[in-house]
């Protein structure tokens, strides 16, 4: 039998690397699938690429509490109860000192990575089957410090203390809840961080943080949606309160 045969997953930043590589994963292992993100051209391309008839899609702002109550309602009115939430949008932000940060740059990354996050299990959970997983996604920058992306860092933090949280809140209803810390990613959003670290010489920079992962190279999207596979199905149903490492080795140092 798959591993999520008609279980009704949502995944937030749906149509993002990650989102659009765990949903494939997903389908390929019998779920139903709801993406979410903010652009709706977006989705529909993620959609088109699938090419699943249990694979729909609800543009939303996840910081924004109609929007998270809508695509929670559009979900449950396609396919169901939901079994498993990946909650997994999220946005970087700047790569400047703490001292230069844009102040309205951070109330957006805190908007979007702690606040929809927060949301997103606030409305998801009354309606999830008991036995359900929710996913959060962190980052090895949950786990660890670096000069320069404090509001993400600060974010990333803020995550695992809803999963702690949540994870004692909903035990009664053997749900689980966790989080993932990948290090560095091979898609959009490094190539973005990686500029900020370094303007115009984005490949260096690449070769640089590559040095610093003993495993010699980033995370591919594939290697985290197993992961993410794991943590929905039930061959994870005793794993709860967890801060699960996907990092090649980046954290032990």
């Amino acid at each position: 039998m798959k591993k999520l045969q008609d279980k009704v997953t949502i995944i937030t930043g749906g149509a993002g690397s990650i989102g659009v590589t765990t949903a494939r994963l997903f389908l390929e292992e019998g779920a139903k699938v709801m993406l979410v993100d903010l652009k709706e051209d977006a989705l529909q391309k993620a959609v088109d690429e699938l090419g699943s008839n249990n694979v729909q899609y609800s543009a939303a702002d996840v910081t924004k509490s109609e929007n998270v109550k809508r695509y929670v309602e559009d979900t449950v009115k396609a396919f169901g109860k939901i079994d498993v939430f990946f909650n997994n949008a999220g946005i970087e932000g700047v790569v400047k000192p703490i001292t230069e940060y844009p102040e309205e740059m951070f109330d957006k990354v805190i908007a979007v990575n702690v606040k929809g996050a927060w949301l997103g299990i606030k409305y998801v959970l009354p309606q999830m089957n008991d036995g359900g997983s929710i996913i959060n996604t962190s980052s090895v920058s949950g786990i660890n410090g670096s000069p320069n992306v404090s509001a993400y860092i600060t974010s990333k933090h803020a995550v695992v203390g809803i999963m702690r949280a949540v994870a004692v809140e909903a035990a009664p209803r053997k749900i689980r809840v966790n989080s993932v810390h990948p290090s560095p990613v091979d898609n959009r959003m490094m190539r973005s961080l990686e500029e900020g670290f370094a303007p115009g010489h984005a490949e260096a920079a690449k070769a640089e943080l590559e040095k610093t992962i003993p495993l010699g190279r980033y995370a591919e999207p594939e290697e985290i949606a197993q992961l993410i596979l794991f943590l929905a199905s039930d061959e994870s149903r005793f794993i709860t309160g967890t801060t699960q490492v996907i990092d090649g080795g980046l954290s032990v140092q």
